[in-house]
């Protein structure tokens, strides 16, 4: 397994690192990106260097961002096709449009009648290779727009479903119900926020994500990853 780099030089960052990152709650990747970039051009004096994420979270979910510079970005494309494995809560009762907290409740549905049985047998039916539609509110690219920027439109897409697997869902803990907490591991391109909103509707309710983490990508663990706020540390204590 490649640990965060301690290269800390010019040299390093310009041919190129594998960072890890865990990305703090409200930042979008590509922020974390920018502030790395920011970072290191600053502390160098280098005007350009390239910087890229492998794997976007959304501004709601915490956890592993793996982080490439340099030459190293050329590998991005590789280091996205790992598995991935998350852990989070979905809440039932209640829909979203984008099918987590970033935007409003839209609608309520009933839960008194989901069992623990219910909850599992919709869990194996959301196991193995599934289909999902990718929600409106994501990045996707349409005709040259993304879908998010339609959503806010108010304008609807038609969104083929694509095919994804989960391999596993480690843990299904109902103990704090509506609040479902889970940990999956699946493929890349599958939407969490799809799956809790599928889950819902498996389970003659309605659901969405209330919390997201990133525990792992590809060989890659967060347990390995650096704040923000640390990396920013260790580059001025290497340079200093």
């Amino acid at each position: 397994m490649e640990k965060p780099s301690q290269d800390f030089s010019k040299d390093g960052f310009l041919n190129g690192q594998i960072l890890l990152i865990d990305k703090p709650l409200g930042w979008t990747s590509f922020q974390v990106v920018n502030k790395l970039r920011w970072l290191i051009r600053k502390q160098f004096g280098i005007k350009k260097i390239k910087v890229g994420h492998a794997g976007t979270l959304d501004p709601l979910a915490t956890g592993l961002l793996v982080i490439c510079t340099g030459k190293f970005t050329k590998r991005i494309p590789e280091l996205m096709s790992g598995i991935k494995t998350y852990s989070g809560v979905i809440r039932l009762g209640s829909t979203t449009p984008s099918y987590d907290l970033e935007t409003a409740i839209d609608n309520t549905y009933p839960t008194e009648h989901i069992t623990t049985q219910q909850l599992n047998t919709a869990k194996e039916q959301l196991t193995g290779e599934i289909m999902q539609v990718p929600p409106i509110y994501s990045a996707i690219k349409q005709d040259g727009e993304r879908l998010y920027e339609l959503a806010r439109k108010g304008q609807t897409a038609e969104i083929p479903a694509r095919p994804v697997t989960i391999f596993q869902w480690d843990a299904l803990d109902d103990n704090a119900f509506p609040d479902v907490f889970f940990r999956v591991t699946c493929s890349k391109g599958t939407y969490i926020r799809t799956l809790a909103h599928d889950f819902g509707q498996l389970l003659n309710s309605g659901a969405h994500l209330a919390a997201l983490r990133r525990e792992s990508s590809g060989s890659h663990s967060v347990e390995d990853a650096l704040t923000i706020e640390t990396f920013s540390q260790l580059l001025a204590r290497a340079t200093s």
